[in-house]
């Protein structure tokens, strides 16, 4: 009777491990993310000096309070599961996104490469689709509206990096012509300094483009 026992739980477990099997295939783990690894290795650097009271080239101590509060929320953000960007087109242009690369197996759900769409003018990026980034073509004039000091100008040709759990909003200033968009939590990304393909084509390429990001609907 005893032996009995032991085989009824036996097959009782071998059966559990057989229907339950889909819920041991876990969602890739966080610490794969890029910007998650990126966003805790500037955090650290950044509480580091904090309480060494080090003067950082880039921050003053006001600065560098503020932005550990904003890297600290975007870690939280990414913590809890928000592991995509949002972008939205507020430029009365087609604006050139990055997003997933199509059919990525599951051990390349974090990867660091991305593909290029088009995303139409007062369009928002679907949720759960992860807009990496934005391309600003080499003729087009911009400005990073900064919390931490005054405002960085520049001219195209590089892409704008956006976070997981960050939505950034980018808007075409009626008086200059410039795109602006908030650098909390962005960066400006060089060709050199990004795996992207970064084309070298003007605003009106772009706008040729059909669109065809993944938007949500109105």
């Amino acid at each position: 009777m005893k032996n009995w026992k032991y085989l009824f739980l036996v097959f009782v477990f071998i059966g559990q491990l057989l229907f339950a099997q889909p819920s041991f295939a876990d969602a890739p783990k966080i610490t794969k993310n890029p910007d998650y690894i990126e966003l805790t290795k500037e955090l650290k650097q950044l509480q580091q000096a904090k309480e060494s009271q080090t003067q950082l080239e880039s921050y003053t101590p006001e600065q560098i309070e503020q932005r550990i509060n904003e890297l600290e929320f975007q870690k939280y953000a990414l913590e809890s599961g928000l592991t995509w960007g949002q972008c939205v087109n507020g430029t009365g242009k087609t604006l050139a996104v990055y997003g997933p690369e199509p059919d990525l197996d599951d051990d390349e759900y974090y990867s660091s490469g991305a593909a290029l769409y088009f995303l139409a003018n007062g369009q928002t990026t679907q949720n759960n689709w992860d807009c990496k980034g934005v391309y600003l073509p080499r003729d087009v004039k911009a400005v990073a509206l900064s919390a931490y000091g005054p405002n960085q100008e520049f001219t195209g040709g590089v892409v704008i990096k956006v976070p997981n759990g960050t939505n950034v909003v980018f808007r075409t200033n009626a008086d200059t012509g410039a795109i602006e968009f908030s650098t909390a939590g962005t960066k400006i990304l060089k060709p050199d300094e990004v795996n992207w393909f970064i084309p070298n084509v003007s605003q009106a390429v772009v706008d040729a483009r059909v669109t065809n990001a993944p938007t949500n609907k109105a």
